[in-house]
């Protein structure tokens, strides 16, 4: 099976390329996976994007995993020949990336070390949509969230510095065998059409 993820900041663009995709009839020929808090029935359940300790961040990594576990086996039991997944296992390791740089938790090295012993899909391809810190900021007020941006952990610059350089600077190289940079500050449904374009190329 061939595995492609969509990778990349809150308010990127994955979800909208996602049901691009569906809407293209991706689904015929592919297993679609949305990302992990969207397996979660409860919104309380979610753990927290800012963890306040290192034992809470290994906790939410296995919360995760068992979503990941379920989401090998029903990839698995389509058999189809690929995977489109909002989101893989490197969203769980660029997150740890981030927090040992800015916490200093250090369990970056647990969490690659606890992944090999759990089943988990590798993606042959990732797709990473590039969206500047002060567009999403602009998105999330467009799309009428009230909270204030300052509050929202996930798009602290920091934060989003740190999760980038995981997947773009090679220096903790990501699980996934390649990954391409797809700049996604332009409208969504441009975003979604580059998205589609280098699927369809990648499940010739």
């Amino acid at each position: 099976m061939k595995i492609i993820a969509l990778e990349g900041p809150s308010c990127a663009g994955k979800s909208t390329a996602i049901q691009h995709l569906r809407s293209r009839g991706i689904e015929e020929r592919a297993f679609v996976s949305d990302c992990y808090v969207d397996h979660i029935v409860h919104r309380d359940d979610i753990p927290p994007a800012r963890p306040d300790s290192a034992a809470a961040q290994l906790a939410a990594f296995e919360k995760f995993m068992a979503i990941e576990n379920a989401r090998v086996r029903a990839a698995r039991a389509s058999a189809r020949p690929v995977a489109v997944l909002d989101r893989s296992v490197d969203t769980l390791l660029a997150h740890a990336h981030a927090l040992d740089a800015l916490s200093g938790y250090d369990v970056h090295h647990q969490l690659r070390d606890r992944l090999q012993e759990l089943p988990f899909l590798r993606p042959h391809h990732t797709l990473y949509l590039d969206v500047p810190a002060e567009v999403l900021s602009l998105r999330r007020k467009t799309a009428g969230h009230t909270a204030a941006e300052s509050d929202y952990f996930l798009h602290d610059p920091a934060f989003l510095a740190h999760a980038r350089d995981y997947f773009v600077s090679g220096a903790r190289p990501p699980v996934s065998r390649e990954v391409t940079v797809i700049p996604a500050d332009t409208g969504p449904a441009d975003v979604a059409h580059a998205v589609e374009s280098l699927v369809m190329f990648w499940m010739r």
